[in-house]
């Protein structure tokens, strides 16, 4: 039973995008575009292009949504908390499909990793600064930045990635891809949203990816997963192997946190704490259950 639960809940998560792709641009929908990279102007502090990073903060933060996210939603907890304790905090919106508003990250993500590369570069010049650290959600955490970092030239402008939940090493979606297989649905999914078959077990995107070490040399990398992902699974999928990788269970951290595929990356502040101790490793402090209420 708890593995038809996960299924359902995966299942679930995989149509949500879908369905609005239906809703909005329905199956006959055109190929698929890359969109040109953009951020949204909000209030709470980021995306402030007159932020200067401090002695203490040397870098900007650049955040990168999920599949089916965007540059606000993803963000309404660890952006105003990166802040909070002085960092300059910047996030992009990506992957977008021809008029699908809201659900991006859907698009090729070779696609989505030139508008992180360009994305990034404005980022530097705006902020005087030669490196960022980026911090991604699922997608945002894992192929598509590692893409940017192996095969754009980022590694020269990055400092650190801290991926949440991410899909670094692709996903089985608790079996639904298997399923789709043998539906013979895959391609007719890729046509729709690109996006979300190139993280799947076996697509060319991720086999081409995975045809190079996990790392580059120079950058800094921390995956913060959680046994309880429905999405990217097996989880310990979402590990790194190679030089400067630290890989962190959540549970590890705090046992009784149950945060899934979705939460760990939107609402978990025991995450948030430790994407601060990945930021500035020489000023960690311990990470568990209390972390929630600091």
């Amino acid at each position: 039973m708890p593995r038809i639960g996960r299924a359902l809940r995966a299942l679930r998560s995989l149509l949500l995008p879908v369905l609005a792709l239906l809703l909005t641009v329905g199956v006959a929908a055109p190929a698929a575009t890359a969109a040109p990279a953009g951020a949204r102007v909000v209030t709470s502090g980021w995306n402030d292009y007159s932020c200067k990073p401090s002695a203490a903060h040397p870098r900007p933060v650049v955040l990168i949504h999920g599949t089916a996210g965007n540059s606000v939603d993803n963000w309404l907890l660890l952006a105003p908390y990166l802040v909070k304790r002085g960092y300059c905090v910047f996030s992009l919106d990506y992957g977008q499909l021809p008029g699908v508003p809201f659900f991006h990250g859907l698009n090729s993500i070779e696609n989505s990793s030139h508008q992180l590369s360009d994305f990034v570069d404005k980022v530097l010049a705006a902020t005087g600064t030669e490196k960022a650290d980026l911090v991604g959600h699922s997608q945002g955490g894992g192929l598509m930045p590692r893409y940017y970092l192996n095969f754009l030239g980022g590694a020269a402008k990055v400092n650190s990635l801290t991926g949440i939940a991410p899909s670094n090493h692709g996903t089985s979606l608790s079996g639904l891809v298997n399923l789709m297989d043998l539906l013979g649905a895959r391609n007719a999914v890729h046509d729709l949203a690109p996006g979300l078959t190139d993280q799947a077990f076996g697509s060319p995107f991720l086999k081409r990816l995975n045809s190079v070490p996990d790392t580059v040399p120079g950058v800094r990398y921390t995956t913060i997963v959680t046994r309880y992902d429905e999405i990217v699974t097996p989880y310990r999928q979402q590990y790194l192997s190679g030089p400067d990788v630290r890989n962190i269970l959540l549970q590890d951290l705090c046992a009784v946190d149950l945060s899934e595929h979705v939460t760990i990356g939107t609402t978990d502040r025991i995450v948030a704490h430790e994407v601060a101790n990945a930021l500035d490793p020489a000023h960690a402090t311990p990470t568990n259950c209390l972390s929630a209420v600091r």
